[in-house]
């Protein structure tokens, strides 16, 4: 249920997911300050910059799609509260999804940076902490969701 306090935590890692969805993740502007590259989760767009032409666009869906569906499961584990075992395996997957995508995203913004300007690193936006965000929240789910489970067991033992 909702007013628990791992559902919230589960709440917001679905919200920070689609917020990375939703928000560039990683910026860089060239040396001379007239390209900006920009990496959201569908695409690395290069642009002009007085103009904001787009000089050129490359996809990469899989981290849109990877958030997308690590928010999915972070809601669907969100109504699962009534197992606890399937909610923890579940937020754990969730882990491994998130910090699967986060290797991506830096890995993917490492390999934009080395064609665009590798002499000055770029930086990381909203997205990026949006991600790291939500993998710090699943851990605190799994905490008080672990820490359900021994209080349920505390008591059927005194039983």
């Amino acid at each position: 249920m909702i007013q628990r306090i791992q559902s919230l935590f589960l709440l917001l890692v679905a919200i920070a997911m689609i917020t990375a969805v939703f928000t560039p993740i990683w910026l860089q502007v060239n040396a001379m300050q007239n390209q900006t590259m920009e990496m959201t989760a569908w695409y690395i767009t290069i642009r002009e910059l007085p103009q904001e032409n787009i000089l050129s666009q490359t996809g990469n869906m899989y981290i849109g799609s990877m958030a997308l569906l690590a928010a999915a499961l972070a809601v669907f584990s969100m109504l699962q509260f009534k197992n606890r075992k399937k909610q923890l395996m579940l937020n754990m997957i969730n882990a491994l999804l998130m910090g699967l995508n986060l290797g991506l995203v830096v890995y993917t913004s490492y390999q934009a940076n080395q064609e665009f300007n590798p002499s000055v690193s770029g930086a990381f936006v909203l997205g990026f902490y949006a991600i790291a965000f939500a993998l710090v929240m699943n851990l605190f789910a799994n905490r008080f969701i672990r820490k359900d489970e021994m209080l349920i067991r505390s008591v059927d033992r005194i039983r």
